[in-house]
């Protein structure tokens, strides 16, 4: 059953400020917050997702059934989590230890704690799509609170690196014999006996991968020859076990139960993705090209993306666009949309026009809007002649200046700070690097980060 608001324990929370020392007042920023969370539309998205599913499903999970946690304390709780970056076990550990943080998340003295576990589960089933509601929602909530009125727009795309590490051949084949052979004694159970066997060769491939670290280090023509023979014996090993895993998903497919067939789809998604891995060894070793390079057997959905860093040359992860609205163009601190992403590496004018469609169902009409060099010119004037923002002015490198060097001048600098922007939500809110696995989830942190960050910028025009 979905619980959406929680008790607040007023009388509780009264007795508690009046022991002399106002340990229940809040402090100015959550106190901000806390007025802006309470209004019910906020939560509107998570009602109208557990009912779309009880829809999907045929169930009455809305209505029947143990409650969730207040969704009210989650959002409270995942904002918490994102401005302080903690993981989920310090943040019931702190939120458990602070009387304040204990009334922002409306969590009362008495009150058992929600364990992390339950918090990851729920985070999972919002989705992206949901959070990213609660974030418009709470952008036109904060306007018409701190009568924000729009001006300009400044757009641009980063990389939200995956949670994985640096990918080699060699290292996905290794990967790939070994989740073989765990899948494989998973599924054994329902298997049966006669079952045909995957053998382990984990061991083996990970004796050959400290022997190519070894060979590494030479820094010699052998020594590459020697690599490109040691991932050529690793893509043998994962063709075997590739094979055997094939014979016991054909073993499970005959037979009829349930459970055999849910395991056989489980088998063939993973196997699918080692054919993918052995194909690139082969092209590799054969001196080809490869086209949609696969990075990771555990994020699949990762992708090289080459950005002309002098620090990272190439990163691995998703390519999401920021948009952010302002009020004016100088010292800006303004709101940021949910980001727009697409698989691969896409380019800045292929996610600009989902950016502006999010800007018009946002209602927000601007006069002015900045992009950089990766826009092009003639792409760039189609995508915004196809929207409903008909700005003034649209500042690109790529086309001429504005008449006015002063405005020309402006425009510059506010398209600048976009680079700083971004940097901001990198360090200070979780977006360098999403902990979550996969696209759609790596949707999800970053929309998370941006509701935090939108909360914080709302603290920040209620002060000034």
């Amino acid at each position: 059953m979905l619980k959406v608001s929680a008790s607040r324990q007023a009388g509780l929370w009264e007795l508690v400020t009046t022991l002399g020392v106002q340990v229940g007042e809040l402090p100015a920023d959550l106190a901000a917050i806390d007025r802006l969370l309470q209004d019910p539309g906020v939560y509107a998205p998570v009602v109208e997702l557990w009912r779309a599913q009880d829809v999907e499903h045929g169930t009455f999970r809305f209505t029947d059934g143990r409650p969730t946690i207040a969704m009210e304390t989650l959002v409270r709780l995942m904002v918490l989590k994102v401005r302080n970056d903690w993981g989920y076990e310090r943040l019931v550990r702190e939120v458990c230890d602070s009387v304040h943080l204990r009334r922002f998340c409306l969590i009362g003295l008495g009150d058992g704690m929600p364990d992390e576990s339950t918090l990851r589960k729920l985070v999972i089933r919002l989705g992206a799509v949901t959070v990213e509601q609660v974030v418009s929602v709470v952008i036109a909530s904060s306007a018409a609170q701190t009568r924000f009125r729009a001006r300009a727009i400044r757009i641009d795309s980063t990389v939200v690196e995956a949670d994985i590490r640096y990918p080699t051949d060699a290292g996905l084949a290794a990967d790939g014999i070994g989740l073989l052979a765990r899948v494989a004694r998973e599924v054994a159970g329902v298997a049966g006996e006669n079952a045909p066997r995957v053998r382990d060769r984990s061991r083996r491939a990970h004796a050959r991968l400290r022997h190519l670290g070894r060979s590494l280090k030479r820094r010699t023509d052998e020594a590459k020859q020697e690599v490109l023979q040691i991932t050529g014996e690793l893509g043998d090993s994962l063709r075997l076990s590739i094979a055997e895993a094939e014979r016991l998903g054909a073993h499970l497919s005959k037979q009829g139960g349930e459970a055999q067939q849910r395991a056989a789809q489980r088998l063939e998604a993973l196997l699918a993705d080692c054919r993918r891995v052995a194909e690139q060894i082969r092209l590799r070793l054969a001196g080809e090209p490869i086209t949609d390079r696969l990075v990771s057997l555990h994020d699949t959905d990762a992708r090289p993306i080459r950005k002309g860093k002098l620090a990272k040359r190439t990163e691995f992860g998703y390519v999401h666009q920021v948009c952010e609205i302002t009020q004016n163009t100088t010292g800006a601190r303004g709101y940021i949309l949910p980001t727009s992403t697409a698989a691969g590496n896409p380019g800045e004018n292929e996610l600009l026009p989902a950016t502006l469609a999010r800007l018009d169902a946002q209602g927000i009409s601007i006069r002015e809007a900045a992009v950089d060099g990766g826009f092009g010119k003639h792409v760039t004037v189609e995508a915004f002649q196809n929207s409903a923002q008909q700005p003034v002015t649209v500042w690109n490198p790529n086309a001429p200046a504005p008449d006015s060097k002063r405005t020309g001048r402006r425009l510059y600098c506010y398209r600048a700070g976009a680079e700083g922007r971004i940097s901001h939500l990198k360090r200070d809110y979780g977006m360098g690097r999403s902990r979550l696995k996969g696209a759609a989830r790596s949707r999800a942190w970053c929309a998370w980060a941006i509701l935090a960050y939108n909360l914080d910028t709302h603290t920040v025009r209620c002060t000034t």
